[in-house]
């Protein structure tokens, strides 16, 4: 759990005449990630060449259910964001040859129907935009009630329609035009009907401004409309009877596609995994990695699947990295932080697993800068019921878990902090804002804390979190330093630090802040600590171990923003409460009905800004502060060569 799972190489050699079924077996266990072999000795593999054949078939499947899942009944609201609990299909163990077959068997019934139903309704939204196109022309030619067929030349005339930006020049011209304004304020545009002798046209031709329009057909503009109006409807009707004929086949085929689907990708993984094997003429060389604890069941399945058959080799992976792939091994209550740590980097497999601590001190910080006992409920409770109605969905179900620890986190800080949707309870409640939620005294301390009014403990509180999460990731540094067998950088890296906060902390707390008074022997043991500490600093980094002091101080301050996000919360919250309590005074009768309709959503406005403002600090605090004294990350995470099923189970 400290450090990632400790891993073995696996080195496999086995005759050709064995892939197929030791593939299978492998697969199956999802035991092996299996890498490719780069060795000279042997050829680099080749995929099997079915794989070709699958692909060509998982493409076909992928595109019938894509263009189908356009056309499905769609859930409205938050239900359609949550996943639903697949019922997986059983299917039963057969050959690649029996698969294809269901696969063709299932194209040749829908794939034509599908893809002449997605041509059709292409070909019908590009007819319904051009009747669109012409009914705007027809509406601006309505406007002068003629005729379609009027507009063109004949032998004494000519018939001009268009629409122009600027009238100025066709005023100046030696023909009749007619015009109707169409644009608005911000454009001006009028339609415009020229009528002149036929010998006027190339001068017509060279109008600016002027966009002629051509508009087909015979009548009025206006019984034209009436015409492609009720054409547009039956293309409507036509396209609304082929969506649900589609929506149809999604409905009644969904699972039979999905399934066949996950077959196919499931053996075209099988059949690709050829190409990261070596190969002899007669041979085949694999190598890989599984967890040290399942080297012994890999072994057991090559051998049965190889009658015995095999050289194998398994060697278990070194701390000073052989580079092994990561495999985090967490309690089931931290791995919702494992998201938090991947946006990061998975650490190196001879680099400590953080995920613990992460979790810890994440919830810790969020719930002192968010520090809120109202807060808190409410997203515990809205937590649960996620997590109690949506078990279904992992999203939800992860997400809600982590939600339900910062929820109690926040309830034990607001009333350690004495803030119950600020002070709600003190001023509508208790009548007093100045009177304390409860009173109590556990081995000499008053509690609650009033952040508002003390934030000077408060920051105190902080500034010793910060000093204690610091600490930690040195103490993790020194482990981890230990582990690698390298006791040097112990004494230059961590030692130091330990030495100038005891020697530096107490030479301080006494001549500058007079906290204490040290004897001669004391103050001593703090200078020479002291020294000690600025020569190793000095050592490792040379004139810049002053900048490494200035950093480690701003480090420590940094966690002044607990205190910072905290006030924050509780000051918009307390702003909140005054202004619904004047409200009623403010606007008599109308005041008493807005006021708690204010304070809901202003306090949920604040929730979720102030939420948000703590979960990216508390996430700064480790990126920054804590990981960097010990955490770089970077390493490969661990991915088996495994049978991912989500809409198939198999029966034997």
């Amino acid at each position: 759990m400290l450090f990632p799972s400790e891993m073995s190489k696996i080195t496999i050699l086995t005759y050709k005449n064995n892939s197929e079924k030791l593939i299978k077996k492998l697969h199956e266990s999802g035991l092996m990630e299996i890498d490719r072999v780069k060795n000279e000795i042997v050829q680099e593999g080749r995929i099997h060449p079915d794989a070709g054949i699958l692909a060509g078939y998982q493409l076909r499947l992928e595109r019938i259910i894509e263009i189908l899942k356009n056309y499905r009944k769609r859930k409205k609201g938050i239900k359609n964001l949550l996943s639903k609990k697949i019922e997986k299909k059983k299917v039963k163990s057969r050959s690649l040859k029996e698969k294809i077959g269901e696969a063709e068997k299932i194209l040749e019934e829908i794939e034509k129907k599908v893809l002449d139903g997605e041509k059709r309704l292409d070909e019908i939204e590009e007819r319904i935009e051009f009747l669109k196109a012409e009914i705007e022309k027809l509406e601006y030619l309505s406007l002068f009630n003629i005729y379609v067929e009027w507009i063109g030349k004949s032998k004494y005339t000519i018939i001009k329609f268009g629409i122009s930006t600027d009238l100025s020049e066709l005023k100046n011209k030696n023909f009749d035009f007619y015009y109707r304004k169409i644009g608005d304020k911000k454009e001006e545009k009028w339609a415009v009907l020229i009528v002149a002798h036929s010998s006027l046209e190339n001068e017509i031709n060279k109008i600016k401004n002027f966009e002629e329009i051509f508009i087909d057909g015979r009548g009025l503009a206006r019984d034209l409309m009436k015409e492609k109006k009720e054409e547009i409807k039956k293309y409507m009707e036509e396209k609304k009877e082929i969506k649900n004929n589609l929506a149809e086949i999604y409905r009644k085929r969904k699972m039979e596609l999905l399934a066949i689907k996950e077959e196919i990708e499931i053996e075209k993984e099988g059949k690709e995994i050829y190409r990261n094997f070596g190969e002899t003429n007669y041979t085949f060389l694999i190598e890989g990695w599984c967890l040290t604890e399942n080297s012994e069941r890999v072994r057991k399945i090559v051998e049965e699947a190889t009658d015995r058959e095999n050289a194998i080799f398994i060697k278990k992976a070194k701390r000073n990295p052989d580079g092994a792939p990561i495999h985090l091994k967490n309690p089931k209550w931290a791995k919702p932080f494992e998201t938090f740590l991947e946006l990061f980097a998975i650490p190196k497999y001879n680099e400590i697993n953080p995920t613990v601590f992460l979790g810890i001190t994440f919830v810790i910080f969020f719930s002192v800068m968010l520090g809120d006992a109202g807060y808190g409920m409410v997203i515990f409770i809205l937590s649960l019921i996620a997590y109690l109605k949506f078990k279904e969905s992992e999203f939800i179900k992860s997400w809600s878990f982590l939600g339900i620890w910062l929820g109690l986190g926040n309830i034990i800080t607001g009333f350690l902090f004495n803030s119950f949707f600020g002070d709600f309870i003190s001023r509508f409640i208790y009548g007093d804002p100045e009177k304390m939620i409860y009173t109590v005294k556990i081995f000499g301390f008053s509690l609650p804390i009033d952040a508002i009014h003390n934030p000077v403990l408060i920051l105190s509180i902080a500034l010793v979190f910060g000093l204690i999460h610091l600490n930690l990731g040195f103490i993790l540094g020194i482990y981890q330093n230990i582990i690698r067998r390298h006791i040097k950088n112990i004494f230059a890296e961590q030692i130091p630090w330990f030495m100038l906060e005891i020697g530096g902390g107490m030479l301080i707390g006494d001549a500058l802040l007079e906290l204490w008074t040290l004897e001669s022997f004391t103050k001593m043991i703090a200078i020479i600590l002291t020294i000690i500490g600025l020569i190793a600093l000095f050592k490792k980094n040379g004139p810049l171990g002053f900048f490494e002091i200035t950093g480690f101080l701003g480090d420590w301050l940094s966690y002044a923003r607990l205190l910072a996000l905290g006030l924050a919360t509780a000051g918009m919250a307390l702003a909140f409460n005054v202004v619904g309590e004047l409200l009623p005074d403010i606007i008599p009768y109308v005041g008493v009905v807005l006021m708690p309709v204010l304070l809901v959503v202003a306090h949920f406005a604040n929730l979720l800004i102030q939420s948000l403002g703590a979960g990216i600090h508390s996430l700064r605090l480790q990126y920054v502060e804590f990981f960097n004294r010990f955490y770089e990350g970077g390493g490969k995470k661990f991915i088996p060569f495994q049978i991912r099923r989500k809409y198939t189970e198999e029966i034997k």
